[in-house]
Parts: C-alpha cells; structure tokens; sequence
C-alpha cells in the first residue's frame, strides 16, 4: 500500500500523494479536469469554471452537502488548484520519459484531526483513478467495488497520522 504523507503546505496542515502513471501528461489532465472522466473516481461530482477564479460546484457526495469553490489555478495540463469547504485540493502533473506522467495531489486541511480520514479517502479515490487511466472504470469511490476505506483509515492512524475528526456513518 502506497500510503500519502502528513505535510505543511503553505504553514497548513495537509496530505500528499505522488503517484506515476503510464500515461501522457494530456491523458492524465483529462482525468483530473473534466466532469465525465471525474465522474469515475472523484467523491463528488463537478462542475467546473475551466478558469483561474472561476466557480467549482461539487454535488452527489453521499458524505458531504453540495458545496461551491473557487478555482485557484487553471493551468493545463500541468495545474489545477481549487477551494473545497475549508479545505483545499492541489493536483500537479508532470510529464516523464516514456510517455509517463506523475502526479502530486495535496489536500490542504481547514481541520489538522482530518488528515487520516481524508488521506484514507484519496487513496481509495486514487485506486479509482488508476482504474480509469487502466481502461477498466469502477464504479467509483463509493461503489462496493472500491478499496475499503476502512482498512486505509486505520493504517493511517497506525503510523501516526492526526485524526480524530468525525467519520461519516455511512462509511
């Protein structure tokens, strides 16, 4: 298990994941910035202002109520920052040898006691996106087919990672 990171963004707490695909960097863009392809492994569905401080409305979380950000950056294909709740998403691509490219997601916390619960849930929101990029979509992270996010919440608690905040019911 690839487990993210506990880190200071910015002088916030947040979490870090890295990961590498066989993929371009354009494939990968397309995975993390349009509604159809997020569909398959984002929580939420979006809408997207596809624009540096444009609006970024998120819906159909079976965790959250519909909630409205704003985009932080809009650069393709290599940035995509945006406002979520308190909280903040910043996803990064770069491309390597080989056709591949990585990228580096953080989740900037409004609430350090999230970090666990929240690294948990891009893990299984990551597993999903691997699938994606894989030609054979899940249903989701919310589908029965998806990583158990159980078992991510208590190997991140395991190493230390803060927690504390409220896990959804449902979960």
């Amino acid at each position: 298990m690839d487990l993210g990171s506990f880190i200071e963004f910015e002088g916030r707490p947040a979490v870090r994941f890295e990961r590498t695909y066989a993929h371009p960097v354009e494939r990968v863009w397309a995975a993390i910035s349009d509604p159809d392809e997020l569909v398959h492994w984002f929580p939420s569905s979006v809408e997207i202002e596809r624009h540096t401080g444009g609006t970024i409305s998120f819906s159909a979380d079976p965790h959250t109520s519909q909630q409205t950000g704003v985009v932080l950056a809009y650069d393709p294909p290599r940035r995509l920052a945006y406002t979520w709740g308190g909280d903040e998403l910043h996803l990064e691509l770069e491309s390597l040898a080989a056709g591949q490219c990585r990228l580096v997601l953080i989740n900037v916390l409004a609430d350090r006691s999230a970090a666990a619960r929240n690294a948990a849930g891009w893990d299984v929101c990551l597993d999903e996106l691997a699938k994606l990029l894989s030609g054979r979509p899940g249903g989701g992270p919310h589908a029965e087919s998806a990583t158990p996010w159980r078992s991510r919440y208590d190997a991140y608690v395991t190493s230390g990672m803060p927690s504390g905040a409220d896990i959804p019911t449902t979960q």
